[in-house]
């Protein structure tokens, strides 16, 4: 089988761009490394919060601060910014205008940002009714994951404006497009976890 054959995660380049997509075998192998070890942190950090599920100490519980029409809200930005990543990459893979791969790129980062304003209301009136990470060990442990998830989207806003301003100084160079498929990997990933987030602290929490 050619090396231009051979699949691997992510968007295939073969039948569009073989030699990026041959560079892409190495490439994308060490970053799924990479974003391994990170779901490794993420599984840390659920171990940590269903530990503390019953330390409340008191304090505010998932039935007194959790609202589902929100969350469900804050998931389905996310789940729609996955969608026009997935618009983003079509675009580069088979060579459209600059312009539709920017405009997708763009609705990207908007969503990114529309969520990470819904999570920072939510900090700002859980704070409000006294739910802050310092009250109990069950509010830390939610805020540490939480905050670990929003700290990675907000990552993942500013590497999407970089490559942006990448692809219109430099148009899709190689080395350009190598980036945007692990941003890509990175995303939908960031989407991953969120899921696991709404159906085990906000659906758990409720249910």
């Amino acid at each position: 089988m050619s090396s231009s054959l051979n699949r691997h995660p992510g968007i295939n380049l073969g039948a569009t761009d073989p030699k990026t997509h041959i560079d892409a075998e190495e490439t994308v192998f060490g970053f799924w490394v990479f974003l391994m070890s990170d779901l490794v942190l993420f599984a840390l950090l659920f171990a940590t919060y269903a530990t503390m599920l019953g330390g409340t100490d008191g304090g505010p519980g998932p039935r007194d601060i959790f609202e589902i029409g929100g969350a469900a809200l804050e998931t389905g930005v996310l789940l729609l910014s996955s969608l026009t990543f997935g618009m983003a990459s079509i675009a580069m893979k088979y060579g459209e205008s600059r312009q539709r791969l920017m405009l997708w790129l763009g609705v990207t980062l908007l969503l990114g940002l529309v969520f990470l304003g819904l999570e920072l209301k939510d900090f700002a009136q859980w704070a409000a009714q006294g739910a802050v990470p310092s009250r109990s060990g069950w509010l830390s442990a939610l805020t540490a994951l939480l905050g670990t998830h929003g700290l990675h989207v907000a990552a993942g806003c500013l590497w999407i404006v970089v490559m942006m301003v990448q692809v219109q100084v430099f148009g899709l160079r190689s080395e350009v497009k190598l980036r945007i498929i692990r941003l890509a990997l990175f995303w939908h990933l960031l989407d991953i976890v969120w899921i696991g987030i709404f159906s085990v602290v906000y659906l758990g929490g409720l249910a």
